[in-house]
């Protein structure tokens, strides 16, 4: 039997195919980090954590957040709190707390989108490490409510052209293009 801390990712991932060798790759570090516990434990050098684009679909725009410490344009999302082992529940809060939409849902259904392990360079407070990305999609009907969770996050809604001219990594970059598909639906 799974472990409270594990149960909602394997879960998530029972039915999950990757779409190419490096995220099968990920998928196989991930499950393998299941097995070790709390796998959301900021502790490991591998951590779990859920992220999202937050689209507005009528418009199919995207929105980006500006990463000040990466440097980079990316979705919304992170860790989770102690006690919090959901990667949905993870990423809505996530996902209130840094652009202020109350009114976030899963769309266009509560499944994962993408699976990607990212390096983290080490900064004065933490060493490097990795994030086994949980990654969804959410949206809202109230894209103007959109606000920063603080002034070094800037928020930009973009046209998925846009939103890949923005971006400069790989693994975001096919994450945009599962959303496109999932626009064309």
């Amino acid at each position: 039997m799974r472990h409270s801390t594990t149960a909602p990712i394997a879960a998530l991932l029972a039915g999950y195919r990757p779409r190419n060798a490096t995220e099968a790759s990920d998928v196989v570090r991930l499950l393998d980090l299941l097995t070790s516990g709390d796998p959301w434990s900021r502790d490991l050098p591998l951590h779990v954590t859920a992220s999202a684009l937050v689209v507005h679909p009528p418009t199919r725009r995207v929105l980006l957040r500006w990463h000040a410490r990466m440097q980079s344009w990316l979705q919304i999302g992170g860790h989770g709190d102690p006690g919090e082992y959901d990667p949905i529940e993870v990423v809505l809060r996530e996902g209130r707390e840094e652009t202020h939409l109350d009114d976030l849902v899963c769309w266009p259904d509560a499944v994962v989108r993408q699976v990607a392990v990212l390096p983290v360079p080490a900064s004065p407070n933490e060493p490097a490490h990795e994030h086994a990305d949980l990654r969804f999609v959410l949206a809202t009907e109230t894209p103007e409510r959109a606000r920063p969770e603080n002034p070094t996050a800037t928020l930009r809604w973009l046209s998925l052209p846009e939103a890949h001219a923005k971006t400069t990594e790989p693994n975001l970059r096919e994450l945009l293009a599962r959303v496109a598909e999932l626009f064309d639906q």
